[in-house]
């Protein structure tokens, strides 16, 4: 990909990021990023990190940008700090007071969020492997979508941004149910202890990611959503360009 900005695509975002429009109630991008005019694009091999804000690590030891997230890490945040990193396919904002492991030998097949808060968005898996994100009270079966997932002991928050996913209880395994969404359709709380009409998995609403954040780590893999870029109209598969 030409690092020209050349592309709608890629003006929209500059004026995003200039605009300190990548915001929602929990996070938002430094005033770093977007006064020096921090571009998404396809990261370059070997590099991990796209950014990087307060206390991050990798494998318990502090994190930079120039430091290299592979399979079977442990990346975590401290209070008030995000980041915003590549493996592979896939790519992710992980937000302040969170922990995550990537599990998985060539590919990533499973992404344990042990607390906090995660946008992630997948790529297609070669001979529909499937990836699993798991959490103390869900396991979810995905294949190349968007995905934002928030966890604690309690509950699991599991909104599928787009694309299809599996859900399952982990306290209950007869209890699961498909998610088939276009643009944030069914965002789903996965509980610990039944609701009040007996249900393990029950309805949430659309929390704590926007669009523009997906638009951001999708541009980081050569991908755009589905979407659209203003997020107004669902225009069929992603394409890599």
């Amino acid at each position: 990909m030409s690092d020209e900005i050349d592309d709608p695509r890629r003006d929209f975002l500059v004026k995003l990021l200039t605009a300190g429009a990548f915001v929602t109630s929990a996070w938002s991008l430094p005033e770093t990023v977007q006064g020096m005019g921090k571009i998404p694009k396809l990261l370059p091999p070997g590099k991990s990190f796209f950014d990087i804000s307060g206390d991050v690590k990798v494998n318990n030891l502090p994190a930079t940008l120039n430091t290299f997230v592979k399979n079977n890490d442990v990346v975590s945040t401290g209070s008030g700090a995000h980041a915003v990193f590549v493996v592979g396919k896939d790519a992710f904002i992980l937000r302040g007071n969170s922990s995550m492991e990537i599990e998985g030998s060539e590919i990533i097949n499973t992404i344990r969020l042990f607390s906090g808060k995660l946008l992630s968005v997948f790529g297609h898996r070669e001979n529909k492997k499937k990836l699993y994100m798991r959490s103390s009270t869900a396991t979810i079966g995905i294949r190349g979508t968007g995905v934002y997932m928030e966890a604690d002991p309690e509950q699991t928050y599991l909104c599928t941004c787009y694309g299809v996913t599996d859900l399952y209880s982990n306290v209950d395994k007869n209890e699961r149910e498909r998610i088939v969404s276009e643009h944030h359709d069914k965002p789903k709380y996965l509980l610990s202890k039944p609701s009040r009409q007996g249900k393990l998995i029950a309805p949430a609403p659309m929390i704590n990611h926007t669009d523009s954040e997906l638009t951001l780590i999708e541009e980081l893999v050569g991908r755009e959503p589905p979407f659209g870029i203003e997020g107004d109209l669902y225009k069929g598969p992603r394409r890599d360009y």
